[in-house]
């Protein structure tokens, strides 16, 4: 039978154990937060290729929309093109984008400028949400996300990747006329019909 002092020794060796599988959980804990933390801050930083600078020509793109139909840069030529880059169909930031933009449309055609959403969401994803919303303007289907990437918009998250919520305004030249990287929402679409009406009255002086 086993003394006193020995039930004390293994009791505390084992009390000790527990400890130090604590203080381990603990460890994993802490090293789990700091790698989210990381995730994060790297996803933030994450991008893939460059931003077209003002002036420069416009990356070129070969997309489906929500019908399956093929658009190109080239099919917008001589008209002003707002391609808006997006992270996700129906939800509340994109859908109140796109409403608006939708709201607007008239005032944006009038002024020689069409609408084009981009996602890395599918072509029945976009034709859902178009559907659902009314949605009037052609939303493409970056699945590859090899138009994302090339705008140098992609946010990389690595198990998924999303677009950013950028805007490119593009001259009838096909040139870049105007970046929008801190879109507000809510706004985007009236921000863009003033911004037009100012560059075409600067190209009637």
């Amino acid at each position: 039978m086993p003394s006193l002092w020995q039930f004390i020794a293994v009791a505390s060796e084992f009390f000790l154990k527990i400890k130090h599988e604590e203080r381990n959980i603990k460890i994993l804990i802490i090293f789990g937060i700091l790698s989210i933390l990381a995730l994060l801050i790297a996803s933030q930083l994450a991008r893939a290729g460059e931003l077209p600078k003002i002036g420069e020509t416009a990356p070129k793109f070969n997309l489906p929309d929500q019908n399956g139909k093929i658009y190109t840069l080239a099919d917008f030529q001589g008209k002003w093109l707002v391609l808006y880059f997006y992270p996700k169909d129906d939800t509340p930031g994109c859908t109140e984008q796109a409403c608006n933009f939708r709201d607007d449309l008239n005032q944006l055609t009038g002024l020689g400028a069409q609408v084009v959403g981009i996602s890395v969401d599918d072509s029945k994803s976009h034709a859902d949400f178009a559907k659902k919303y009314s949605l009037p303007f052609p939303l493409l289907a970056d699945k590859g996300a090899e138009v994302t990437t090339r705008y140098g918009v992609l946010r990389n998250l690595g198990i998924f990747k999303l677009a950013r919520r950028y805007t490119f305004l593009i001259d009838p030249q096909g040139k870049i006329s105007k970046v929008y990287d801190k879109v507000e929402t809510s706004r985007h679409s009236k921000e863009i019909i003033e911004d037009l009406n100012k560059l075409l009255a600067v190209g009637k002086e």
